[in-house]
């Protein structure tokens, strides 16, 4: 009897780096865990998370690349989609990355090159759950806001409901 487990579905990831093969080994190393978007080059990242945004929770992207940092891409995204957890992937320790990373895009993690698979997976995961959370507690405040303001219109209703059956006190005391 073939059991019918329900699909879950796989945190959809993407990661922008100018090297072909690291893109193959991180796509390999990841595939099982993450639905996995890569791309060489950041004009065609933007294009690729535009089209997967509602999907994509966490983007990866290597500092150096020819065209424009990652720390470049990361302000691009950040203003498009501000919600997505930006990791930062390097093979150059350099402090003044991560401050501009922080500070300019908020980067979740700084992950340096070579990466650990085992310690990658928790970084993507964390992040993940992170992105998760953020989007659950923004749906949560919006029904909060408007069961609130529904509340507020019941009242107002029962009040003038009240008003009108017993009369306002002020208009009494003008009598």
């Amino acid at each position: 009897m073939a059991e019918n487990k329900p699909k879950v579905e796989k945190p959809v990831i993407f990661y922008l780096d100018d090297e072909i093969e690291n893109l193959k080994s991180f796509k390999a190393a990841f595939r099982r865990d993450f639905e996995v978007l890569i791309s060489s080059s950041p004009e065609e990242a933007l294009d690729i998370i535009t089209k997967n945004n509602e999907k994509i929770s966490v983007v990866l992207s290597d500092q150096r690349m020819p065209v424009m940092t990652g720390i470049e891409f990361f302000e691009k995204l950040k203003n498009l989609y501000p919600d997505m957890i930006r990791v930062l992937v390097t093979g150059y320790s350099d402090i003044n990355v991560v401050v501009d990373a922080i500070n300019k895009t908020q980067v979740y993690k700084y992950v340096n090159k070579p990466w650990d698979i085992d310690y990658m997976r928790t970084v993507i995961n964390q992040a993940h759950e992170i992105f998760t959370l953020r989007k659950q507690n923004k749906k949560l405040t919006n029904d909060l806001i408007m069961v609130n303001s529904q509340l507020e219109f019941m009242f107002r209703q029962k009040l003038l409901a009240f008003d009108e059956k017993y009369g306002k006190k002020d208009d009494d005391s003008k009598n």
